[in-house]
């Protein structure tokens, strides 16, 4: 769109959203009180704005489709803020009226050229569906072979110690083609190794003993011994000998389990290694994003944001591969449905890229009743989390895709 057209829409929509804040004001304050009135009526303003850039302004990037909520909600809160502090700065006259001119500019520019790549992923590569905790059970093993077997998954990982990890790999060696397997290391449960008794059971725990020297230090050689107690079984099971790893609750990001990895890295032939810099999707409803809230989805994907962004370099510099992207912890546990559908689009790669470096969406599908055939002494975190019908919903979801 030539920059005048552009310059006009964009002075029509504006336009319009101050009128459209005028007259909000106008109407509410017979009613009440200019310091209630105003906020109400500069988020019907921002309302007017988000549609009208979104559908008129910036309709090449957008497709006609609207902008990812979360550009309103941080078009509004920037606004207000600046709008309440600038007075209190007294800054002058120009500034009162045009920082939140360049503020809005900015912010729906921004939102514009975030729409335009997602448009773009969608036409380019698709991600990777992959599926953890095989070998956890036998109706967690079915639904990620039925799922292989029809073509919807391109990787697994395996649970090693799990009660029915022999027979999955067989069965995963029995399909026409197999995708790749990566070794699920699992450190917070089911390790089985009575000399290691200081252990963490927990990521929270684990994540709070690399910060301390002192546990470190009693730690790390417990943890090298269940890492390669790990790898030789996988070893045993699979025939394989270079060795992709991830983690049970994404233990392999937590730092001190890292430093296991990277310094076994060249004697294990360790190759690649999943992180987590999942960019959050387009189009979710508030009711997605209040699910993500209410079941501790948004804190783990900030804290696993944290995570990669130091792993990926430590990562790069030790010479291991990564996936470039991931979806599945903003909605751990709840990927089914409009969530899952909006995490898989969002992940798509706008270039070809080769397979190691490939976006991955992860699932965690499961028959009903799988708990019946888990080890639920030793794998009593797993046995709570597959006994819920959301493992259903991910196997018919992932099916659908």
């Amino acid at each position: 769109m030539p920059v005048l057209n552009r310059l006009l829409l964009y002075g029509v929509v504006g336009g319009t959203a101050a009128a459209v804040h005028i007259g909000v004001l106008l109407l509410l304050g017979r009613w009440m009180s200019l310091s209630l009135a105003n906020p109400i009526a500069f988020l019907a303003a921002s309302v007017a704005g988000y549609l009208g850039h979104a559908l008129l302004t910036f309709r090449e990037e957008t497709g006609g489709r609207q902008f990812a909520r979360r550009w309103l909600l941080l078009q509004y809160v920037v606004n207000i803020s600046v709008c309440a502090l600038l007075p209190l700065l007294q800054a002058p006259t120009l500034v009162l009226v045009f920082t939140p001119t360049l503020l809005n500019a900015l912010i729906w520019s921004r939102a514009a050229r975030f729409s335009a790549k997602v448009r773009q992923h969608k036409n380019g590569q698709p991600p990777l569906l992959h599926a953890d905790d095989l070998g956890l059970a036998e109706g967690v093993d079915a639904a990620i072979i039925d799922l292989a077997q029809s073509g919807r998954l391109q990787g697994a990982s395996l649970l090693v110690n799990g009660p029915s990890a022999a027979h999955a790999v067989e069965a995963w060696r029995d399909l026409a083609d197999p995708p790749p397997l990566t070794l699920h290391f699992c450190l917070t449960e089911g390790h089985s190794l009575p000399n290691c008794p200081d252990l963490p059971t927990g990521f929270g725990s684990l994540l709070l003993a690399s910060l301390l020297p002192w546990r470190r230090r009693r730690i790390a050689p417990q943890l090298r011994t269940v890492l390669q107690q790990q790898i030789s079984r996988y070893r045993q099971l699979t025939g394989l000998h270079h060795i992709r790893l991830d983690g049970h609750q994404h233990v392999q990001l937590v730092p001190l389990v890292l430093d296991a990895v990277l310094d076994l890295a060249g004697a294990e032939s360790i190759t690649w290694v999943r992180t987590t810099r999942e960019p959050l999707p387009e189009g979710l409803s508030l009711r997605l994003w209040w699910r993500s809230l209410q079941t501790g989805g948004l804190l783990k994907w900030l804290i696993l944001q944290l995570l990669s962004g130091l792993a990926i370099p430590r990562l790069r510099r030790a010479g291991l591969q990564t996936n470039r992207r991931f979806a599945g912890v903003l909605f751990s546990g709840t990927m089914f449905g409009t969530a899952l559908r909006r995490s898989w689009e969002t992940a798509y790669s706008s270039i070809d890229i080769d397979r190691a470096s490939q976006p991955v969406v992860l699932i965690h599908p499961a028959l009903p009743n799988a708990v019946s055939g888990m080890n639920q002494n030793v794998f009593q975190q797993s046995v709570a989390f597959f006994k819920s019908n959301n493992r259903q919903k991910e196997l018919a979801s992932a099916q659908q895709l």
